[in-house]
């Protein structure tokens, strides 16, 4: 396996989705703030960090993935599909 993964970002709500290559050495909350805060500059939106939170589900599996899990011991791999959503809590 290389050091990234390709992988399709799913944003309901969005009419686009996002291929993002993925570093595989890296934890989801760090994967994730990137993703997050890209496709925030992408639409011109203020990106803040305690209240824009996001989750990622395997949209196949429909997996949540831990923030704290290597991407690496997941099973996100090439082709796999993330739906972005967000966290049912807002953290203060």
């Amino acid at each position: 396996m290389n050091n990234k993964v390709l992988v399709k970002i799913i944003v309901p709500g969005c009419t686009e989705s996002f291929d993002v290559y993925i570093p595989v050495n890296e934890v989801m909350w760090k994967v994730n703030r990137m993703i997050t805060k890209s496709i925030f500059d992408l639409f011109g939106l203020p990106f803040d960090a305690k209240k824009d939170v996001f989750i990622f589900a395997n949209k196949d599996s429909g997996q949540v993935y831990n923030h704290n899990e290597v991407v690496i011991k997941t099973n996100i791999r090439n082709s796999t599909e993330l739906v972005m959503l967000p966290m049912p809590f807002r953290l203060e």
